[in-house]
């Protein structure tokens, strides 16, 4: 479908977008187009580029190639229009800490010009969307890192936005906290919002619509989790034993993709029908170090990042050992 249909169907459409900052490129000729409606992960190693990629969708920075259209708006030329429809969340805490939970509600509600009509019924909403109400006179320096959080959400509802973009809206904070945040993020999708998020947390990717992979400012993947994982083509084995003399004696085994810990075992990665286990039953029994458990398990969610994070360094280690050639 075409035309302006597909516009009002898309919340934000990014094409073959570039940023530089001097020699370093953030992001490569990226494109991306985000459905209206939904809930959308964005996930990579630090440094990927996913920070730079919100900033330039609010219009804080300029595409040095490329475009971006939110709403079917140019971010680069119709900025404020864009931010009349959109809510920001940066990483870090960017209220005023020396202003009560209700001193920040009405400089928020000053600044997107709500009218003084609909502020006290609107800053009541908010308040009890958030479940601040009872901290309406704390200092936001006072509050925990959770609840701060949650005052900068409500302080970016006041004008209803359609689009809501957040930058891990739920680092730093305790799983309960965590627990809170994505339950106000679901009602607020199920009233139509669109939201973007970046996070650290492979089971945050793991419970949105679609997940956009991110490495050194390209898009590697952008599929349902669940498609990633049914599409996921390699054999895993989960081996517990002594993890630093397994891993050691496990690296000249040959046909090994990738290994890494992963909580008390070690996770090993090789192509499919590999026989992966008997090769490393074989290894370690020769090597004399005992095996505590061995078994062929499905792939995680954060299995696969990882390996498509890692078979991305290996392409580039490639790359570059052909042009040094």
């Amino acid at each position: 479908m075409s035309g302006p249909g597909h516009i009002r169907m898309t919340a934000i459409k990014i094409e073959n977008v570039t940023k530089k900052f001097e020699s370093l490129t953030a992001i490569d000729h990226l494109t991306l187009e985000i459905e209206k409606g939904k809930v959308i992960g964005l996930i990579g190693p630090d440094g990927a580029g996913k920070t730079t990629l919100l900033r330039l969708l609010v219009g804080l920075l300029k595409p040095d190639e490329g475009c971006i259209l939110v709403s079917g708006i140019d971010v680069a030329t119709n900025p404020s229009l864009v931010k009349e429809r959109i809510g920001y969340m940066p990483q870090h805490f960017s209220l005023y800490r020396d202003l009560t939970v209700s001193e920040n509600l009405k400089f928020y509600a000053d600044l997107y010009q709500v009218a003084k009509s609909e502020y006290d019924e609107r800053k009541k909403e908010l308040l009890a969307f958030s479940a601040l109400s009872p901290f309406e006179k704390r200092l936001a320096w006072n509050l925990s890192g959770g609840m701060q959080k949650k005052l900068a959400l409500a302080c970016n509802l006041f004008h209803s936005p359609e689009i809501l973009l957040f930058d891990e809206p739920t680092t730093g904070v305790d799983p309960v906290s965590r627990g809170e945040l994505w339950q106000l993020l679901y009602r607020l999708n199920s009233q139509g919002a669109t939201i973007l998020l970046t996070t650290p947390y492979m089971d945050e990717a793991e419970k949105c619509n679609k997940v956009g992979l991110i490495y050194q400012g390209r898009l590697l993947t952008y599929k349902s989790p669940h498609k990633l994982i049914k599409e996921f083509q390699a054999e895993i084995i989960e081996l517990v034993a002594e993890i630093e003399t397994a891993r050691k004696a496990l690296m000249e085994l040959p046909g090994v993709k990738n290994m890494y810990p992963f909580g008390g075992a070690l996770h090993l990665v090789f192509e499919p029908e590999s026989e992966g286990q008997q090769k490393i039953k074989q290894l370690l029994e020769r090597k004399g170090i005992r095996i505590l458990s061995i078994r062929r398990i499905a792939p995680s969610f954060e299995d696969v990042f990882l390996a498509l994070v890692q078979d991305q360094i290996t392409s580039y280690k490639s790359d570059g050992m052909d042009s040094a050639g």
